[in-house]
Order: C-alpha cells, then structure tokens, then sequence
C-alpha cells in the first residue's frame, strides 16, 4: 500500500473517470490493487441522487434526514464522507474536495479528512493548485495520461486575456433597456416553517452594474435568487420590484425569466441529448437547454457571431457534450446571453473548473461587464481572483435571519 498520502492535479481536458478507474484497479499505483476503496466525489453524490430520482432509494441521508436531493452542497457533501467512514475503507479517493462549500464548511471537510489521514490513505483528484490538502506529502500531474511527478510552483497564475477579442453582436430587441433599477428588495424578510432566513434584505441592481453575492451556506442566497429567477411563493406580499413591476403584481415566472439570462453548474445534471455546439447557443432564445425549436435567420445570425466571440465557429458542429467542462460553460454563457438581458445570473459558475478554464470563464465575464449594458449577478462562496465584480453584497446569518450589506471590493 502507498505510505504517503498524495494528490493528482489535473486539467477539464483529462478524463477524471477514467483516472479514478485507473486508481482503483491498481494500474496508477500498483500497490492499491485489490484494496478497499471509497470515492468522495460528485460522481458518487450523483449516482445516489440518480438512484434517489429513479428508484426511490435513499442510501445517504443528511444528518437533519433529508434526501440528497433536497439537501445543500455542504450537507451533500457532509452525508457522504460520514457514509464512506462508516464503511472503513482501506483508502478514499477524494475529488474535488472543496467544490460548492463556504469557507466554514470547507475547514470542516478538511478537519475531517486531516483525522482520517492519520488511519486511512487519502488521495486527492483536484483541478486547483491552491486545494492541494495541506497533509498532502506527494503531487503528481497527469501528462500524456502519464502520472508525473508535480511541483505546485509551476502552475502559472496568470493568464494573457487576449481570448475574446471578437466584438459582441447587438442587441436582439433588447427588453425592458429602459428601466433603473433592474432588481429593488425594500426590508425583505423570510422564513421557512418558523426558521428565519433573511430579515429585512434592501437591495438594489442597476442597469449595467456587476455584483457579487457572498454568503455561507444556509445564508440565503439561493432564496434570493429564487424570488428574483424562480416562483417562490415567498416574494409575493413582499416589497420586491423586478424590471420596474411590483412581483406578485399579475406578471407570471415567464415574463420574468424572459428578460433574464441564467446560468447554473447544476444546469446539465444529468443532460445526455446529442445537441451541437450552435443548437446549445441559439436555444437561449427559447429559454431551453438544447433546440427544441427552428431558428429564424437573425438569430443564426446571432448564434453564429457569438461562436466567433468564442472562437468556436470551426467546431460549431461538434457535439455539445464532447467539450471540456470549461468550454461547456462558454457555450452556455453565450447561450444566457444572446437575448441580451438586462440581467445575467451566474450561480457558483466556476465549481469544477480547472485554474486555466476559471481565468478562462473570467475574461468572458468581465468581457460582458465592461462591453454590455446587461447587469450581472455572481452568486458564489469563492472569491474567484480572475473575476472583477463592482459590487460585493455580504449576507450575514445569525438567529433572526440573514443580513445584508454592501462591503468593499478587495
């Protein structure tokens, strides 16, 4: 068996799956054959998930005996490792340790893992230089599906931001251009069966503007983003105006939706349709993922300067799912964005993104900020350096509720 603990960085380029069988049959490290193993992983949250959705079984269960389904990241995330202890495994492959997790959930999961180190092997799958787990004794990188012994030094953290230089098409019949602010919550409060999650949220988006939500997990930021983006029942009989009309006043959640561009991580769970790179982009325009719909000839037209802006065009036939995760995420940002809305919403954006792709996925972000009048909304527990938001709005929980308040950009 390996003596020391280890960690493999890796890129979206490398197939992570493949690496993780690799691991498991003993042909990375020959010593690991035929040894019990665990994968702390997405990949194992998923197939429980699947399982949860399909069958109706629930082998994992949150502490508060939620389904995973219906339970935050960090709960998720928490459920599994308590699971995977319980089955005492020779050693745990741990992939993506930190992804989706506020800054104390994440010194929780890594206490965790330090006490494990002391009885069980930990080898770590990561895609970020600075997740590297502080007990980790050797790195390795992979390289012509070689596992190359790795320096952290040698990952550069810059980047020359000369991707996009394509400008961005013009407006498709931009909606509602006139209206300031996009977005206005007035003492905004909420709970959920007698649990308080915001108390009196004040609020504004303007046209143009970039913000970033920061909160830990449980703070609130999905409930904002769900009376902002969803139908929560909760912004009805609240102080909420959206593109200058009062929510709950008769408009429904299309009307909505229809002026916003929307971009989640979770968006492609369990996505296996054979759509092409260009069917993804101009399906925006139809609020689907994947065309469901036939494109009139101004939106191609659209699609097609987007896929220049994206330096795509070539491959623009390509399959959609055969795409690195980092470029996935263009595609899809472009898909957001090709109405023009006065609003783009990015929820954790770069979770699972190696360091390249995020740096990638930030010059197009702030791209759109600087050329566009779309404001944007960045929801996300990582400061993310690449990112350049005008605007941070810091929700604070405590046993009222969450508060908020506009902080300064570092």
């Amino acid at each position: 068996m390996l003596k020391n603990h280890i960690a493999i960085y890796i890129s979206n380029n490398d197939d992570k799956l493949q690496l993780v069988e690799r691991i498991i049959t003993g042909t990375a490290f020959e010593n690991l054959t035929n040894l019990k193993h665990a994968l702390f992983s997405e990949i194992t949250l998923n197939k429980f998930i699947e399982e949860e959705i399909i069958h109706g079984r629930f082998d994992v269960v949150t502490e508060t005996k939620n389904s995973l389904l219906h339970s935050s990241e960090g709960e998720r995330k928490k459920a599994l490792l308590n699971h995977i202890i319980s089955q005492n495994p020779d050693y745990i492959i741990a992939d993506n340790v930190f992804g989706n997790l506020d800054a104390e959930k994440q010194a929780t999961i890594e206490k965790t893992l330090i006490e494990l180190s002391r009885k069980t092997l930990i080898v770590q799958i990561t895609n970020r230089k600075e997740e590297i787990l502080s007990f980790i004794e050797k790195s390795f990188k992979l390289q012509d599906d070689n596992l190359i012994a790795f320096n952290q030094e040698e990952v550069s953290n810059t980047t020359e931001a000369l991707n996009f230089v394509e400008a961005f098409p013009e407006p498709y019949r931009p909606i509602s251009e006139h209206i300031n602010p996009l977005v206005k919550f007035n003492k905004v409060s909420v709970s959920y069966q007698e649990r308080p999650i915001l108390n009196a949220i004040s609020w504004e988006i303007k046209r143009g503007e970039f913000w970033q939500l920061l909160g830990a997990n449980g703070s609130g930021k999905s409930t904002i983003l769900s009376m902002i983006y969803g139908d929560n029942p909760k912004a009805y009989g609240q102080d909420i105006m959206l593109f200058g009309v009062k929510k709950g006043s008769g408009e429904s959640v299309w009307d909505i939706k229809r002026k916003i561009g929307y971009f989640s991580s979770e968006m492609l769970r369990g996505f296996k349709r054979l759509d092409s790179i260009a069917n993804m982009i101009v399906s925006g325009f139809f609020d689907s993922v994947g065309l469901y719909k036939a494109p009139t000839n101004e939106q191609i037209k659209i699609t097609e300067q987007w896929l220049h802006v994206l330096q795509m065009y070539p491959i623009r036939k390509q399959s959609f799912l055969e795409l690195s995760k980092g470029h996935q995420r263009l595609v899809l940002i472009a898909r957001a964005m090709v109405k023009h809305p006065p609003l783009l919403i990015l929820d954790e954006p770069t979770n699972g993104l190696d360091d390249f792709d995020a740096k990638l996925f930030s010059e197009l972000i702030n791209k759109i900020a600087k050329e566009t009048d779309t404001a944007i909304l960045y929801v996300s527990h990582r400061k993310e350096a690449g990112l350049i938001p005008d605007f941070i709005y810091q929700l604070t929980p405590n046993r009222n509720g969450s508060t908020g308040r506009q902080v300064k950009v570092d």
